[in-house]
């Protein structure tokens, strides 16, 4: 699981580079399946000033979220022809937010394939059931049980504050400072050559965060951001 979930950040990244320039001029979305995961990314979508067509089934869900989107359908998204009646083939970025019916995600994904829309999110609720969206052609595949479980595991287990993790096995911790880093300027610690990881900010009780020099002196009790490859910032982490 581990090893696919690394592999899939790293296509999901590369195909977020080379699509930037097409979606970044576009603030429109068709986010189809608005249950939780997809009325959520919905609301968050609209705060960010996107419009938002928001599509469902149920029409008592479209109705819920009528008044927060721009525009609301309910319509069946495996006909081909509700997607074209609806303009989504006009739309450069549509999510399909379906997770518990997987032959309607790979339908509605296949349609939005067809329809050629040139940037396409995809939830996905297992494994095999990303690989299959991967497979038909699906630009970025989301996993978000199994990715945010892997998150609140490494917070569970360790002694990190927050976990995130990135594309080729780099993640970034908040953490609270190991006395091994405190008392000296970070260019003394010597904590890059030591740790194999870099301390890019920091965290004063009372203060907001801040970015961390050579010359930053970390205190104890301060909470501070640090990078690196994944095994070296969990190994420092402990260290706390």
């Amino acid at each position: 699981m581990g090893n696919y979930l690394h592999s899939l950040r790293r296509r999901r990244h590369k195909r977020l580079s080379d699509q930037y320039t097409q979606t970044s001029g576009d603030q429109r979305v068709a986010v189809i399946g608005l249950g939780r995961f997809g009325s959520s990314l919905a609301n968050e979508l609209m705060r960010r000033g996107w419009d938002v067509l928001g599509i469902d089934t149920d029409a008592r869900l479209v109705q819920k979220w009528s008044d927060a989107l721009t525009h609301s359908a309910v319509a069946d998204c495996t006909d081909p022809e509700a997607l074209k009646q609806l303009g989504v083939n006009e739309f450069t970025s549509a999510v399909v937010g379906i997770g518990t019916d997987i032959e309607a995600s790979i339908l509605v994904t296949s349609n939005l394939l067809e329809a050629e829309v040139p940037n396409i999110w995809a939830k996905a609720i297992s494994r095999q059931h990303g690989q299959i969206l991967e497979r038909l052609g699906a630009h970025h595949v989301v996993l978000p049980e199994h990715e945010m479980g892997e998150r609140v595991a490494h917070l569970v287990t360790g002694r990190m504050l927050d976990f995130i993790e990135f594309d080729d096995g780099y993640a970034l911790v908040k953490t609270v400072a190991p006395d091994i880093v405190t008392g000296v300027p970070l260019g003394q610690s010597l904590v890059r050559s030591r740790y194999g990881v870099t301390v890019v900010g920091i965290k004063r009780a009372g203060e907001d965060f801040t970015h961390a020099t050579a010359d930053t002196v970390v205190e104890k009790s301060d909470v501070i951001i640090v990078i690196g490859k994944t095994p070296a910032v969990e190994a420092f982490a402990e260290l706390a």
